[in-house]
């Protein structure tokens, strides 16, 4: 597994032994990628890697101009390698690594994001509950990448950007309607 594009393409991203983690495969981060930059969402974006695994996602953000990204993962071993990942890209300082639950940090008023990468295990089924809480964490224009082993179907008040299957990967990315709000300012 390699960062695709931007200012770390090439580098390698290492993953944890098991199979917890499921990395995002190349060809869906290039596409999600590719779908984000006409809509012209990554360029200094504020970017949420929320059951972040390797890191893969929101390292692939970063390399491509994203202004910054925080990264959510419970599991100890997925988060050092998101550490290792992002030591290994160069791109350390531009993040931040949390080792929280995804509900419980969406709780805990972490400011609004510009881009949310949403990559949950695969047997989540509490998808309501969750794109309620990711909701209220999109900023004006913001927008949600939704990555699941099955078709997602988002709240209707959401207007969806791009919806596709690749294998048996299923790709939804959309604009809650809380990303037409003013902006509010960033917590410290």
């Amino acid at each position: 597994m390699r960062v695709v594009a931007g200012s770390a393409r090439g580098r390698r991203l290492s993953a944890p032994e098991g199979t917890d983690v499921r990395p995002t495969t190349d060809r869906v981060r290039e596409a999600v990628f590719n779908a984000l930059g006409s809509l012209d969402a990554v360029t200094g974006a504020r970017v949420l890697d929320l059951f972040a695994g390797t890191g893969a996602l929101g390292i692939e953000a970063l390399s491509r101009g994203a202004r910054s990204a925080v990264f959510v993962e419970t599991d100890r071993s997925a988060h050092s390698a998101v550490l290792a990942n992002l030591d290994a890209t160069g791109l350390a300082g531009a993040a931040e690594a949390v080792r929280a639950d995804a509900i419980d940090f969406l709780r805990s008023g972490p400011g609004l994001f510009d881009v949310v990468l949403l990559d949950p295990p695969y047997r989540t089924t509490d998808w309501d509950t969750l794109l309620a809480a990711v909701e209220a964490i999109v900023g004006p224009d913001g927008v949600v990448v939704v990555e699941s082993d099955r078709e997602v179907t988002v709240p209707a008040t959401w207007r969806v950007e791009r919806r596709k299957r690749y294998g048996s990967t299923f790709v939804v990315i959309a604009r809650p309607p809380a990303s037409h709000r003013p902006s509010q300012p960033e917590p410290r």
